[in-house]
């Protein structure tokens, strides 16, 4: 399936995807699209020929439960909402605990790496048979850009892939940018990985743009995409001609203009790697001989009875440390550990933001800060609008913030959000009024 070039798909961008040359397809977040109610864009989108691809972002198939079927059933009426020829997710884990553990349960709010085990590569592999079982089209699965590294790892990056696709016959979603955040943090050669690769997997890859700060980077998706991503984007072009390749951005969207730039300098960097492409794929076929491949039959998963609960006791001392302030795990980093909690942290006080945008206002510049305070050792337990409850709950029993106006305001967001049924509407209007000074 040739997918050709595409852009993720967000509501900030959505008029200028519509009008953008050359974009033959788009990839959407699945879980911020409603299968009853999907956007008008998207809908125009499709009714000219445009394929939507859902990406979820939750389901959390590197973890030690078995995926859960409200998720899945989530996903798949999403692809077949939106027409789509297959749907992608991530090779991570994103929640701990519960009864596996007999432990709370923890919500990461991001993506995290799974140890590049035996035993966590099982679980996956039994894990995305239970997806691919309740999709209705074929499942793509993500390597994650990551802070820090597992101790006791058994496997590369590339061999652990490699794997998962001829145990599973998953297809696979490459992100280069991905692999350039491994390289730089945990020193792996990008080079390495992809020739470890079986690329005839390969669904489509993704592009986009980071920061490097003291020497860790962060996989942002706000940043232009800088040259190493675009380079290695080349070295894979070089091996097998990509089926598709799509530009993310999330946050700090720019003009169209930059974004059109952008999607002209990734065209030129898959062209530039196409010239040994066939002639790889002919050497990597021979050298691979055709075996089990990505077909996923020959070879079977070994029993899991038992694993999941290490994996999951594991996780949980992991995801404990990063979002609950426990002590970091024996054999870990602490300074990396102490990185990626505050990048979760970071993470949630921005998503809140977006989903419960009265906060900042009310809080005004004091937002984030406190909400970085809350969430040191306050893991989320419900989701982000949970989230957002439970932060301003936290704040009104401190008796936070001192202002007695933005207080008052506060407690009348939480009031008209944590009981049953919203008891008023237009706070947000009346909060912008009294803090521009409008009348009411």
């Amino acid at each position: 399936m040739r997918l050709g070039t595409g852009i993720g798909w967000r509501p900030e961008i959505a008029d200028a995807v519509e009008v953008m040359a050359g974009i033959d397809w788009v990839e959407v977040v699945a879980e911020n699209v409603c299968p009853g109610h999907l956007p008008h864009s998207l809908l125009r989108l499709r009714e000219r020929g445009v394929t939507v691809v859902p990406h979820g972002v939750s389901l959390g198939l590197g973890g030690a439960d078995r995926p859960d079927a409200g998720r899945l059933t989530a996903l798949a009426e999403r692809a077949e909402a939106l027409g789509s020829p297959l749907v992608t997710e991530h090779i991570a884990f994103v929640r701990a605990g519960g009864e596996l553990t007999a432990s709370p349960r923890l919500e990461a709010g991001h993506l995290l790496p799974v140890p590049r085990t035996r035993d966590a590569l099982d679980v996956l592999c039994e894990n995305v048979r239970i997806a691919q079982d309740a999709l209705p089209v074929p499942l793509a699965l993500e390597n994650i850009a990551a802070l820090f590294s597992w101790p006791g790892e058994e496997l590369t990056e590339g061999q652990f892939l490699s794997e998962l696709v001829e145990r599973t016959g998953v297809r696979l979603l490459i992100d280069v940018a991905n692999l350039h955040t491994n390289h730089v943090n945990r020193g792996e050669d990008p080079a390495e990985a992809l020739a470890a690769l079986p690329v005839e997997a390969i669904a489509y890859v993704h592009v986009a743009g980071g920061f490097e700060r003291d020497g860790v980077w962060h996989d942002s998706h706000a940043h232009p995409v800088p040259r190493p991503v675009l380079d290695i984007l080349s070295d894979l072009a070089d091996r097998v001609a990509p089926p598709g390749v799509l530009l993310e951005r999330d946050e700090n969207f720019p003009e169209p203009v930059e974004l059109e730039r952008e999607l002209a300098a990734i065209r030129e960097a898959v062209a530039a790697g196409r010239g040994l492409a066939g002639e790889r794929a002919a050497e990597r076929t021979a050298v691979r001989g055709g075996g089990a491949g990505a077909g996923g039959v020959g070879v079977l998963a070994r029993p899991v009875a038992g694993v999941r609960e290490r994996l999951g006791v594991a996780q949980t001392a992991v995801l404990s440390a990063l979002v609950a302030g426990t002590p970091v795990p024996e054999g870990f980093d602490r300074v990396r550990m102490g990185v990626q909690a505050r990048a979760l942290a970071a993470k949630r006080a921005g998503v809140v933001a977006k989903v419960a945008p009265e906060l900042p206002v009310i809080l005004g510049a004091g937002y984030r800060e406190a909400f970085l305070e809350y969430a040191r050792r306050r893991p989320m337990r419900g989701g982000y609008r949970q989230d957002a409850l439970d932060f301003a709950g936290h704040l009104l029993k401190l008796g936070r913030p001192q202002d007695a106006r933005a207080r008052r305001d506060l407690r009348e967001w939480w009031l008209d959000r944590a009981g049953p049924a919203p008891r008023k509407r237009g706070l947000l209007g009346r909060v912008l009024r009294r803090r521009t000074g409008r009348s009411s």
